[in-house]
């Protein structure tokens, strides 16, 4: 299997883990009524389901973007490309004066 496709996995599994941690939490400390919502209806366990996946889709796509930008390269100064071949020239530019308003009084 790709490498990519491994870490892609990978991170969705960490996501929906999360999302079923997080999800667990604001049942368990009630957030906001949630839990009295969700173990009192009759309709709770989808409630309960919708709110897993739609947060884990969330963490999965917020842990694979840190995982893809974790793996960029160190800082190094740029290498090849035009930037190394600009010459800053100093320019001169001149405005004309400015006559003074009269002053009131």
């Amino acid at each position: 299997m790709p490498k990519l496709i491994r870490l892609y996995i990978q991170s969705v599994a960490i996501g929906f883990g999360l999302s079923t941690v997080f999800a667990a939490l604001m049942v368990g400390f009630d957030v906001i009524g949630l839990g009295h919502l969700i173990l009192g209806s009759s309709s709770g366990l989808i409630a309960l389901a919708m709110l897993i996946v739609f947060n884990g889709v969330v963490f999965s796509g917020v842990q694979f973007g840190l995982r893809i930008m974790m793996m960029a390269e160190d800082d190094a100064p740029p290498r090849g490309g035009l930037r190394q071949h600009l010459i800053a020239l100093p320019v001169r530019a001149e405005a004309p004066a400015r006559r003074a308003a009269p002053r009131r009084r």
